[in-house]
C-alpha cells in the first residue's frame, strides 16, 4: 500500500488516525467538515513534505460527506494517486482520469463512498506564474492526459520516499528545489492539456450546494423539529423534487437519509462531551423522540448502542484511580 513503505522522519510528516475522533482536530484545522459513512472501516492517514515553494499532501480518505474551504492564493492541485479513485463533487461524478486545479477560495462538497488515496499540491504565491490558473475562485475539473498524469504521481511518490529515506537531502535547499523543479515541470506537461477538455463545475451544481447549505443551516437552527419535505421545501421556495434532487446530487443520499444522518452524528456528539445527560436526553435535543428507533438507527451507523458511547465518554472523564 501506499503508506506501507514510508516511516516520519525529520523531512516528512506522517500520521495515522484509527478513528474518526482522532482525525477530527487535524481537519478543524483546514476548515475541513466530514460526515463518515462507515465507522467500522474507518483509516485515514496523512503524509507531509515542505519543498521551497510548495507543499505536498498526501491522504488516505475515508467513505465519507466532505465540506471544506481551500484557501490556495497560490493555487493547489488535486491529484489521483491510485487508478480506483471514485468521488463527486457537486453532483459531478470523478475518478481517477481527473484531476481538479484551484487558485483563490473555494467551498467544495465531495461525496466519497470508500476509501481513496490522493495528494494535494498546494503552490506558493511567491512561486513564478505557469500560467496553469486562468482565474481565481474558481475550481477546474480537468481531464489528465494518462502519461503525463502517471509521471506527475510517480514523481509525487519518490519524494515521499526520499523524504523518508534520505531526509537529509531536504536540509540543503538547493536539492530541495532541484526536487522541486522536478515536480514543476510535470505539471507544465500535465496542465498541457487542450483546454476544450476542461469541465467547470456546472452552475446547477452550485445552485444545488447552496441549497444543500441552507438545509444545513435550518438543521442547525431547529435541532428539535420535526422536518417534512414539503414544509422545507415551501420554506426555501422550491420544488420538492428540486430540494430532494439537490441533495441527492450533492450529498449522494436522500433528504431523509441525510437530515436523519446529520441528526445521528448531532446525538453522538452530544454523548461524547455530555455531562451527566441521559441518552433520552441526547437523543430528544437532536429531534429524535422515539427511543426505540433512536437506538437502532445508532446502532446501525456507529456499530455501537447510545449507551455505550455515553459510559465510554463517562469513563475517559474520570480522573486518575476513579472508576464508575
Amino acid at each position: 500500500m501506499l503508506f506501507d513503505a514510508l516511516a516520519p522522519s525529520s523531512a516528512l510528516q506522517l500520521v495515522r488516525f484509527a478513528d474518526v475522533d482522532a482525525f477530527r482536530p487535524a481537519e478543524s484545522m483546514e476548515d475541513a467538515r466530514s460526515i463518515p459513512l462507515d465507522v467500522v472501516n474507518f483509516a485515514a492517514a496523512r503524509a507531509v513534505v515542505n519543498l521551497p515553494g510548495c507543499r505536498i499532501i498526501v491522504a488516505r480518505s475515508f467513505a465519507r460527506i466532505l465540506d471544506t474551504v481551500y484557501r490556495a492564493p497560490g493555487g493547489m492541485v488535486i491529484l489521483p494517486m491510485t487508478d480506483d479513485l471514485r468521488a463527486s463533487s457537486s453532483g459531478m461524478d470523478l475518478d481517477s482520469r481527473f484531476y481538479v486545479a484551484l487558485r483563490g477560495n473555494h467551498d467544495c462538497h465531495f461525496v466519497e463512498h470508500h476509501t481513496n488515496h490522493h495528494a494535494l499540491i498546494m503552490f506558493s504565491p511567491a512561486l513564478r506564474d505557469r500560467g496553469w490558473f486562468d482565474c481565481a475562485d474558481a475550481l477546474r475539473v480537468r481531464i489528465a492526459d494518462p502519461a503525463a498524469h502517471l509521471h506527475a504521481r510517480q514523481l509525487v511518490l519518490d519524494i515521499l520516499r526520499t523524504a523518508s529515506v534520505n531526509p537529509h537531502m531536504f536540509e540543503t535547499r538547493e536539492v530541495a528545489a532541484h526536487l522541486q523543479e522536478g515536480l514543476l515541470l510535470a505539471f507544465d506537461d500535465l496542465f498541457r492539456n487542450n483546454p476544450t477538455s476542461d469541465c467547470g463545475v456546472p452552475n446547477a451544481g452550485a445552485r444545488s450546494a447552496k441549497l444543500v447549505q441552507r438545509i444545513d443551516d435550518y438543521v442547525a437552527a431547529y435541532p428539535t423539529t420535526p422536518i417534512y419535505t414539503a414544509d422545507l421545501a415551501h420554506e426555501f421556495g422550491v420544488s420538492v423534487r428540486t430540494l430532494g434532487g439537490a441533495v441527492s446530487k450533492v450529498r449522494g443520499m436522500s433528504l431523509h437519509q441525510y437530515i436523519r444522518l446529520k441528526r445521528l452524528w448531532a446525538a453522538r456528539a452530544q454523548l461524547l462531551r455530555s455531562r451527566g445527560a441521559s441518552v433520552a436526553t441526547c437523543a430528544r435535543a437532536q429531534g429524535f423522540h422515539h427511543l426505540g428507533e433512536f437506538a437502532a438507527a445508532y446502532r446501525a451507523t456507529f456499530h455501537e448502542a447510545p449507551s455505550d458511547t455515553l459510559a465510554r465518554a463517562r469513563q475517559t472523564r474520570l480522573p486518575a484511580g476513579r472508576h464508575l
